[in-house]
């Protein structure tokens, strides 16, 4: 068995894929290296036990990252014949979540109020037309905020209605279908934005006519939720909550129309960038009082998919 061919066929399929083999190929040519140097010529779980043990340095979170690419490797050997043994996933430590703050109704009201109130800035001229549309369309196509503020203007198809999400945390590339009046929203905001500032390829180009950056939508997320909603718990609120009201929302629809949730979850994982139906599963944790009335939800399916939710932070 060569290992560092196969661990190449195997960076190549996932890129074919749409991943990025950055994702795998670090932490791949370290074990070829722990491999090759151990004179193993076979994959085994004698062969590869001692890399799979936790590092003293190393976080619960920093060793599954290392092993979960491994793990996708002996998938692959094992599906092209190269061994039978696949590193089980009871080996990873679990995932520790918290559980997210889900803004009410009145609170996004209230919110996207205080977008719309957002002034003229002259050293900013665009921003009053950014703001009530960058956090809108996160939440209304549950976009990752990466997502939202790296898309450029040519992602978004105004004859179709469509929105061209590029490589994300998935490292896969996706077209979502836009409500009529999210699509009528962009059209609208482009416009008038590109009067403003025409030269740059972003949809929501900062002064300077590149992207904003990270820390400008957490901070402006922050003003203006603080500004509308003074009485909410401060502490827990930040852009991404947009793209968990999103998937509750979503599901609170498909649950009082009594949808089959275990038929639509593959729609809605695909629709979000997820890479796994447990991903999106994890939602309904969020709806406990919803599910245990409605018929819309085989538990006997879904016991096995849905995630446990834990205390600590993701």
């Amino acid at each position: 068995m060569n290992i560092s061919n196969c661990i190449n066929g195997m960076l190549e399929y996932k890129e074919s894929l749409g991943f990025s083999k950055d994702t795998y190929e670090y932490f791949l040519n370290d074990f070829c290296k722990y491999f090759i140097e151990n004179g193993y010529s076979q994959f085994t779980e004698e062969t590869v036990s001692t890399w799979c043990i936790r590092r003293p340095t190393e976080s619960p979170e920093g060793f599954r990252r290392r092993i979960t690419p491994l793990r996708e490797f002996s998938k692959y050997l094992c599906a092209i014949g190269e061994t039978e043994y696949v590193i089980p996933t009871s080996i990873l430590p679990i995932t520790h979540r918290e559980m997210p703050y889900i803004i009410t109704d009145q609170e996004l009201r209230n919110f996207f109020a205080e977008c719309d109130r957002e002034p003229f800035c002259k050293q900013s001229p665009c921003r009053h037309l950014i703001i009530p549309v960058i956090f809108r369309l996160i939440y209304c196509c549950g976009l990752r905020p990466n997502e939202g503020r790296e898309l450029l203007r040519d992602d978004f198809n105004e004859v179709e209605g469509t929105l061209f999400i590029r490589k994300n945390k998935s490292h896969k590339e996706r077209r979502i279908p836009l409500s009529d009046d999210v699509a009528a929203m962009c059209r609208n905001y482009l416009h008038d934005s590109c009067k403003v500032i025409p030269n740059t390829e972003y949809m929501f180009p900062s002064p300077d006519g590149g992207n904003y950056e990270r820390k400008w939508l957490s901070e402006t997320f922050r003003r203006l939720w603080n500004a509308s909603n003074p009485d909410s718990p401060a502490k827990k609120i930040r852009v991404y909550l947009l793209r968990h009201r999103f998937a509750t929302a979503v599901f609170t629809k498909w649950l009082n129309e009594n949808a089959d949730l275990y038929a639509k979850v593959p729609y809605l994982s695909v629709y979000m960038g997820h890479t796994q139906f447990e991903d999106t599963a994890y939602y309904i944790h969020l709806l406990p009082e919803k599910l245990l009335s409605s018929s819309a939800v085989d538990w006997s399916k879904f016991s096995s998919l849905i995630p446990e939710v834990k205390d600590d932070d993701e």
